[in-house]
Parts: C-alpha cells; structure tokens; sequence
C-alpha cells in the first residue's frame, strides 16, 4: 500500500466537515514546500566574516567620560 492510497482510504472515512479540514491543511502544506523549494534554489551560498576583519572599526582608546551614566537615562536611573 502507497502512502497515498493509505492518506486516501483514512480520509474517507472522516466526516465532511473534517474533510474539508484535512484538504486546507494539505493546500497550506503544498503552498510551503513549495516556497521552500523556491528558497532553496534561490539561496546562495554566503561567504563566512574573515576573522580580524573588523579590525580597526573602534575607536580606541575609550573617552574618558565612557562609565559616566548618559544623560537621557537620568529618568530611569
């Protein structure tokens, strides 16, 4: 027996209004993998960051001002 042919065979034993259930959720199934098959074949491999790549990007060294509480925050302070 085929999976679809077992699928089949439950589903008519079910109720209509379960039925009617059983085919939204295979239309929503269906409408996934294909988006996901869509994605799959679009996604391109990313290169991986570099290590030390970002070197250089802060600015060293900190002001001196750098652990003294921000004016904006007073209100939550």
């Amino acid at each position: 027996m085929t999976i679809e042919s077992a699928i089949i065979k439950n589903v008519e034993n079910l109720p209509e209004s379960v039925k009617q259930s059983v085919l939204l959720y295979t239309q929503f199934l269906a409408s996934q993998y294909a988006e996901s098959k869509s994605d799959r074949e679009e996604n391109i491999p990313r290169k991986r960051p570099l290590a030390g790549s970002m070197k250089g990007t802060f600015v060293l060294p900190l002001p001196e001002n750098f652990d003294e509480p921000i004016e904006d925050f007073e209100e939550y302070m």
